[in-house]
């Protein structure tokens, strides 16, 4: 299979991009995934917005009904769907073609499913260079995360703004205190709103969780409590609305870049625990110290020659 360089991935065009995803999973370590991952990670365009929340809560349907607004405001979108894997084939157990309608023939949209795999934290492996490489053609970079849990937080280590989807009667408001849920997102969404009275409940409930954190009216970013109906294109306007406030309130306080930063520095630190384990880990610590332009895919590369050098 031919390589991708940056010019063509960022062409926009799908088969590219899915190109591109191929040859991070082919040939990860290779001279050529290394060239395109830190071009990527050096010119990033779009806004990149993590949504998580239990299991049934409506993930799929709102980031069906977000890539449709989305779309209609003409900007471009690409999505991470991370699904629950197959014990037998290790593979994606439900897929982008039976969640989303989004047309095949639309080049501004682009859906990839991937596997969880044994991974705790509810995203793939692929997740963090998938992102990179969705991050620098797309104007919104949509990542789903299979669910949530007390292990489950790692989008904050891959999003820009996170949203935190409640269901309405669910009684879920005070395991999230206990799980330190509410200390993950930017936004909170309570889904399925046309329920009426227990969706206000739910606000409220969700409204004294925060509060409890130390989250709810808090200085400098006000965690907005939103309700949402997907089905009846409820809320869906003030949300968009709201990522797009995060984003300029980052931006505007110099917490963008210093954000992203800090995420490449832990996706560093984690890539070579992964790959070295514990002991080899302590052998490179003094290695990982990146500044805010160097890419992280060539840091991990020049540990890598290094290890094997000095340790294989």
């Amino acid at each position: 299979m031919k390589t991708v360089d940056f010019e063509k991935l960022k062409s926009g065009k799908k088969a590219a991009m899915a190109r591109a995803l191929a040859q991070v999973e082919r040939a990860p370590d290779s001279r050529e995934t290394l060239d395109l991952l830190n071009a990527a990670y050096q010119e990033p365009q779009g806004h990149v917005i993590g949504i998580t929340g239990p299991p049934g809560v409506g993930k799929s349907t709102l980031t069906n009904t977000l890539i449709a607004q989305w779309r209609s405001m003409g900007r471009t979108v690409g999505v991470i769907a991370v699904d629950p894997s197959s014990k037998r084939t290790g593979g994606a157990l439900l897929g982008d073609r039976t969640r989303f309608t989004t047309d095949p023939d639309d080049q501004g949209i682009y859906v990839r499913s991937m596997a969880a795999r044994d991974r705790l934290g509810g995203l793939a492996g692929l997740t963090v260079s998938g992102m990179v490489l969705m991050r620098a053609v797309y104007d919104v970079v949509l990542i789903e995360t299979v669910g949530v849990g007390q292990s489950e937080t790692d989008i904050v280590g891959v999003a820009d703004t996170v949203l935190f989807c409640v269901q309405p009667g669910s009684g879920d408001s005070l395991q999230f205190i206990k799980a330190g849920i509410v200390e993950i997102p930017h936004i909170v969404a309570i889904t399925k709103a046309d329920m009426g009275a227990p969706a206000r409940r739910a606000v409220a409930d969700m409204k004294g969780a925060l509060n409890l954190a130390g989250r709810q009216g808090a200085d400098p970013w006000d965690i907005p409590v939103l309700l949402l109906s997907s089905m009846q294109q409820k809320g869906i306007k003030e949300l968009v609305d709201a990522f797009d406030t995060h984003l300029e309130f980052l931006k505007d306080n110099s917490l963008l870049n210093d954000a992203r930063h800090i995420q490449a520095k832990q996706w560093l630190e984690e890539a070579v625990r992964e790959k070295f384990g514990r002991v080899g880990m302590g052998k490179v610590e003094d290695q990982l110290a990146i500044s805010a332009e160097h890419s992280p895919f060539e840091r991990l590369f020049d540990i890598s020659q290094e290890f094997e050098k000095r340790w294989s």
